[in-house]
């Protein structure tokens, strides 16, 4: 028998969003038991509303899955990769009887001693992929395995992919949806809702996030915690929430401008999300992707694009709000003490 856990969730915003693909006022849904993250995402929406809002970017997409095989010398291994590499029509011809929506954009090979490993990237529609892209790359190395005798299986997900993990090859490449969000807040604003002045964050940005981070070993990673907003988002709108692993490597970067107000960005090039698939069919996702809009059935990736940018301005939101509450002596504890202590 399937039971439900119940996970606190208030929506806030609305959030101003400006962008090419989305330019809209949206109000976002947020799961979470450490309910303070509220007050403070919807300071940085209120702030959004009253600095230009905040203008979003997906640089790119492709949501990805690793095949392992082995070969009996390293030689006969890289001349199966030589050759795999020359079938892309083939192997399109594969992934399109496993699929309608997934599209076959990419093979990164890495060969360890005798062994091959095939990263293979697609695109994957309004869904966020995760067996879409498993089924295909089945397939794939099926074909490939009937193809060169001489290899034979490893395993369908060789950790290339990479999923649920960090690693420096999906900051590199990208794993779903690669989306930067960006902000401008002028002076006054800036000590008006943050208490704090812009060259308070920048100083703060460059001391603990990069600064911090290096000192800590992070990953192509420095940022506060992307993690609270990208938890609370997928939970209320069906995501697997276990790729936050992935979804939190990103950097925080904030400048002054010539005007001596605050350029504010977040870059996050792993963001896992869709509109359609396992989880969506719950009624309270539903109701939550239809509050934003995102309920219709497309097959395009449009929704599934909206949704990223959504998920990229929420963390804004929150990353921002966090940096001014920390910059200003006692706000983060005070704010905990008053919301969670009983």
């Amino acid at each position: 028998m399937t039971e439900f856990a119940t996970i606190p969730m208030q929506w806030i915003g609305p959030i101003a969003i400006k962008g090419q693909e989305l330019s809209a006022d949206i109000s976002v849904p947020l799961a979470t038991y450490e309910t303070p993250l509220w007050p403070s995402v919807n300071r940085g929406a209120r702030i959004s509303q009253h600095c230009g809002g905040i203008h979003t970017l997906i640089t790119d997409e492709r949501m990805s899955r690793s095949i392992a095989m082995e070969a009996t010398s390293a030689a006969l291994a890289q001349t199966a990769i030589q050759s795999i590499l020359q079938c892309q029509a083939e192997l399109d011809a594969v992934v399109s009887q496993t699929s309608r929506f997934a599209k076959l954009i990419n093979i990164h090979p890495k060969q360890i001693g005798k062994i091959i490993y095939l990263r293979l990237e697609y695109t994957t529609g309004d869904a966020s992929g995760h067996n879409m892209t498993t089924l295909a790359s089945e397939h794939i190395q099926r074909w490939v395995l009937a193809q060169f005798q001489e290899l034979k299986y490893v395993a369908v997900s060789g950790n290339m992919c990479t999923d649920k993990k960090v690693s420096s090859i999906n900051s590199t490449c990208g794993r779903g949806k690669s989306v930067i969000a960006e902000i401008t807040v002028n002076q006054k604003k800036c000590k008006r809702f943050l208490k704090v002045t812009p060259k308070q964050i920048v100083d703060l940005n460059i001391k603990k996030n990069l600064l911090g981070s290096i000192a800590a070993g992070s990953l192509h990673s420095a940022n506060a915690h992307y993690a609270n907003m990208l938890l609370a988002f997928y939970l209320a709108t069906g995501q697997d929430a276990a790729n936050i692993v992935e979804g939190s490597q990103g950097i925080t970067h904030a400048e002054l401008t010539n005007e001596g107000d605050l350029y504010f960005s977040v870059s996050l090039p792993n963001i896992i999300v869709g509109s359609i698939g396992n989880g969506k069919d719950l009624d309270f996702v539903k109701n939550n992707l239809e509050k934003m809009g995102l309920n219709e059935q497309q097959t395009t990736g449009t929704s599934a694009r909206k949704l990223a940018i959504i998920t990229a301005a929420t963390v804004l939101c929150g990353e921002l709000s966090l940096m001014g509450a920390i910059a200003n002596p006692g706000e983060l504890i005070g704010s905990h003490l008053a919301i969670e202590r009983k």
